[in-house]
This record gives structure tokens, C-alpha cells and sequence, in this order.
């Protein structure tokens, strides 16, 4: 496994566990006006998501990935637990095949 595939690993581990969060933050900010949760948690989801997208275009360099397996990447880190999913369905057997 390339290095940049390994830091995208941890990053999209990191950007699917904040998003997560997000929903148990904003319950917390409407239903008993605790804002603050989702000050720093958004925060954080925000500069893993950008993070998240420059390790992509990393690992799209460095891995040689198609158009196709990129913008499912994309669209995994839209969706609660998608970035879960895409690493174990993609990423989890590049570990493996290699």
C-alpha cells in the first residue's frame, strides 16, 4: 500500500467518524440550544472534508485510480457511513493485494 493511500485511509476514517457526529450534535444544538458541539465538531468535519478531498486527488495520482472509482469516493464521503463502506469494499483489498 502506497503511502497516500494509507493517509487517505486514516482521513477518511477520521472525515466519516466526524460527519457521525455532526448527528448526534445537531439534535443538541436545536432540541436543548447547546450550540457549541456543533461549533468545533463542524468545524473539524469541514477541514477533514477538505482534507479528504486533496488526499483523493493524491491517491488518484498515486494509485492510478479510474474517473469512476474516484467520483464513488466523492460521492461515499456525502453519506453517513460511506466512507466506511468504500474503504472496506476498495480500499481494504488494496491492503491485501499488496
Amino acid at each position: 500500500m502506497t503511502n497516500a493511500l494509507s493517509i487517505f485511509r486514516k482521513i477518511a476514517f477520521a472525515e466519516g467518524v466526524s460527519f457521525l457526529l455532526l448527528f448526534i450534535a445537531m439534535p443538541l444544538k436545536y432540541g436543548f440550544d447547546s450550540p457549541l458541539m456543533v461549533k468545533y465538531v463542524g468545524w473539524a468535519h469541514g477541514a477533514l472534508f477538505v482534507a479528504y478531498a486533496f488526499s483523493l486527488l493524491a491517491v488518484w495520482i498515486a494509485e492510478k485510480w479510474s474517473f469512476g472509482r474516484v467520483v464513488l469516493a466523492g460521492l461515499a464521503s456525502l453519506l453517513p457511513f460511506g466512507t466506511f463502506w468504500f474503504d472496506k469494499k476498495y480500499l481494504s483489498q488494496a491492503e491485501v493485494n499488496q
